[in-house]
């Protein structure tokens, strides 16, 4: 591998790019309206029972339960140690980045395990491309977390909070 990363992203630093949050808000975007698109229907920001947060979890026609993480840089993949936690409560994982994020780490296997999907978007799209293994969860776990996908759904539509 050779990213290292304790050096600066240029892309989190340069001009007019946005930093960071533009291209994790762009991809993200791009992650729920593929997910629509097939059908999926996305939540951000989704909280799991153990406290820890997914970027993006989809819920197919089938109940199969969709998690992304979004990285907007070699340095945040790198740096990730929470994602594997997250394999327990869904079906399928992936991986998101953006158009210019460096293909030789998204190969890399230690980096990428086969069971990890990865997707590539922009705030317009996104595209599969490789696709993530089904391993469904546990079913009391698959139960517990789809009733909180739709507690938490739920909520936020509940916009006069009564």
């Amino acid at each position: 591998m050779d990213i290292d990363p304790a050096l600066p992203d240029d892309r989190l630093t340069g001009p007019g790019n946005g930093g960071r949050r533009a291209i994790t808000a762009a991809v993200t975007s791009g992650v729920c309206r593929l997910f629509r698109a097939h059908g999926i229907m996305p939540l951000t920001e989704f909280r799991l029972a153990d406290g820890r947060r997914v970027d993006v979890a989809g819920l197919d026609r089938g109940g199969a339960l969709c998690f992304v993480e979004v990285k907007s840089a070699p340095a945040d993949l790198m740096a990730d140690r929470k994602w594997p936690c997250y394999l327990g409560y869904c079906t399928r994982f992936y991986f998101a980045v953006d158009g210019a994020f460096p293909r030789p780490l998204l190969e890399a296997r230690e980096m990428m395990p086969e069971r990890c999907g990865i997707i590539i978007a922009d705030r317009f799209d996104g595209a599969i491309i490789r696709p993530a293994a089904i391993v469904p969860p546990h079913a009391t776990r698959r139960r517990a977390t789809i009733l909180r996908f739709a507690r938490q759904a739920a909520g936020r539509l509940d916009v006069d909070g009564v």
